[in-house]
């Protein structure tokens, strides 16, 4: 890289570079088993998440809550997740992931490695670690923002 191109790039605009040699591959990859890269996003928490509230699930990550209906809607659809009354409480619905959404997990995951070693392969695995240190250290101290919307892009 020379030194003019980093004279005048900011980091948002690294970001948005990387952001999209990763997103655009990965949207392709998952493309093949029925994803979107918001629906894996979705099954990645449910994943980790056993019975997950679904206006938790909203507000964690940022999503509009008519948007994680939807989202849900798909992943339901799909046999991947289904929504059961929380017990104790029948007003919050849960969401958990179903084995058939385990397995595409799993994939995606597959896929998700892939392309990050792709995209980052000229950083050690060290310097991957601390990216991703100093990713969610930025992203803690950032400036709310509104939930994503579908009409956004995917």
């Amino acid at each position: 890289m020379s030194t003019d191109i980093e004279v005048a790039e900011f980091a948002g605009q690294l970001f948005f570079r990387l952001w999209r040699a990763s997103h655009t591959r990965t949207a392709d990859r998952l493309n093949s088993i029925g994803l979107t890269p918001a629906l894996f996003a979705l099954l990645n928490v449910l994943g980790a998440r056993d019975g997950a509230i679904q206006q938790e699930l909203s507000s964690d990550m940022g999503i509009d809550p008519s948007a994680m209906v939807k989202l849900i809607n798909e992943l339901e659809g799909a046999g991947l997740a289904e929504r059961r009354p929380r017990p104790g409480d029948r007003r919050r619905g849960e969401v958990s992931i179903t084995p058939k959404g385990q397995r595409s997990l799993e994939r995606a995951r597959r896929f998700a490695t892939q392309v990050e070693d792709e995209v980052l392969g000229g950083l050690t695995a060290a310097d991957r670690r601390q990216l991703l240190m100093l990713l969610r250290r930025a992203l803690v101290s950032a400036p709310p923002q509104p939930p994503w919307r579908p009409e956004e892009g995917d």
